[in-house]
């Protein structure tokens, strides 16, 4: 009995198995042929875009652009006066307008008004000795003059008794001439008591009179630097509170501002008060645009806190000598100053407004324009891409000047026809990429 396992090789009515096989790969590679074929041909022809700008005429203008910020042609610093243990009790709020005289900063004056009162009361002492002294010294004058007077009477009675010599015995006239010498010494010894204490009472007076006036001279210096516990704004203007450089601020970040509560050294500059009336922006310019710029020249500024207006200006400073910036390189970075002063003001306007000028070296009127990015060099010469239907064409140009945006075309395009702004295989290259 045959096993069930055993198949035979080949059964009848059945067609060849190694035909078959060959049969159905040679379809399915087919199949897959067809639809890589069908894929590329499909996805082959993914549209592109270019970036493109029109042909167009408007003023070529050569310039120079700089970025620069505002700043008030005269300003008054308000500084810490020269007083031991200040601190600040009120500070205006930054950016505040303020009048004529208005007190922008006011330091704790307790102290100050402590020494007032302390050296009021030592005048007032020292004014009340003098008073006594006086007195003193006028019972003391009311004495010297009865001593005086005493000693006067004694001696023009002894002088009229010696006068009586000649009816008197010798013995008696010769007495009365010894008492007359010793009255007129007594008169002179009078004089003489009256002469020191006129001396010592003169010096008395003086050495009071010195202590009145250093009394005074403390007391009107306490009343001074009472007063100069508030800093008053000179002018009409702003307050512009300044950096505090002995401050501690957070690692990373700029030096804080002064503010209510911190102590001051003499002379810190606190505040700023600038005069809104003449207003300039200050530049600074590369080595490269320094030769192209001169006195006298227009400006146009745009203020980025303003950007509804365009402002004018005229170069009225530029330094001969540049300043060296460094930014960590090994080489710094020169620039030169310049100021550009503003016509028309704003009421707006703000010292330390940051600005972008322009600097207008060349105008061309109606001129024929494409960008810069437009122009690439072709066999040699300048040419363009231009766009005529879904198709693009490389065309040679006449160029002329340029700036850092668009270049003058003397020949070769025509008002309202396209051209790219790159090249259109790279920009096919770079869509491929992305699929």
């Amino acid at each position: 009995m045959p096993s069930k396992e055993l198949r035979p090789k080949q059964r009848l009515g059945r067609s060849n198995p190694h035909r078959v096989k060959i049969i159905v790969w040679t379809t399915a590679l087919a199949l897959c042929g067809g639809g890589v074929y069908a894929a590329y041909h499909y996805t082959g022809t993914t549209e592109v875009e270019v970036a493109v700008a029109r042909v167009r005429r408007a003023d070529f203008v050569i310039s120079v652009r700089t970025r620069g910020d505002i700043r008030s042609a005269r300003s008054t610093i308000l500084k810490a006066p020269q007083v031991p243990n200040l601190r600040i009790v009120h500070l205006a709020e930054n950016g505040r307008p303020v009048l004529k005289g208005e007190v922008v900063v006011e330091f704790d004056g307790s102290t100050q008004e402590e020494n007032v009162l302390t050296r009021t009361t030592n005048l007032r002492a020292v004014d009340g000795t003098i008073v006594q002294t006086k007195a003193t010294q006028r019972m003391d004058d009311e004495a010297d003059s009865m001593s005086k007077m005493t000693a006067e009477y004694s001696l023009e009675r002894a002088k009229l008794d010696a006068s009586k010599a000649e009816v008197l015995s010798k013995i008696d006239g010769e007495k009365n001439r010894i008492a007359v010498g010793v009255s007129e010494g007594s008169l002179q010894q009078v004089k003489a008591q009256i002469n020191a204490h006129q001396v010592g009472h003169g010096a008395d007076l003086n050495r009071l009179n010195q202590v009145h006036d250093k009394a005074t001279r403390d007391l009107k210096q306490a009343k001074g630097y009472l007063e100069l516990m508030r800093l008053r704004a000179p002018t009409d203007g702003i307050v512009n509170v300044l950096p505090n450089f002995r401050s501690s601020g957070t690692f990373g970040q700029s030096t804080p501002p002064f503010k209510e509560g911190d102590s001051v050294w003499t002379g810190a500059e606190i505040a700023e008060i600038p005069d809104l009336s003449e207003m300039y922006v200050n530049l600074s310019l590369e080595e490269v645009d320094r030769g192209k710029l001169q006195l006298g020249q227009a400006v146009k500024v745009r203020v980025d806190a303003i950007p509804d207006k365009e402002f004018s200006a005229v170069i009225d400073y530029i330094s001969p000598i540049a300043s060296l910036v460094f930014k960590g390189g090994a080489t710094p970075e020169k620039t030169f100053p310049a100021r550009a002063t503003l016509k028309k003001l704003d009421s707006r306007l703000r010292p330390g407004m940051s600005s972008t000028a322009e600097v207008i070296i060349e105008r061309q009127p109606n001129m024929l324009l494409i960008p810069v990015r437009s122009s690439f060099d072709h066999n040699g010469r300048p040419a363009v891409y231009v766009q005529i239907g879904k198709n693009f064409v490389v065309r040679p140009i006449t160029v002329g000047k340029k700036n850092d945006e668009d270049i003058i075309v003397t020949s070769g395009l025509k008002e309202g026809e396209i051209v790219t702004l790159e090249s259109p295989a790279e920009a096919a290259k770079r869509a491929k990429k992305k699929l």
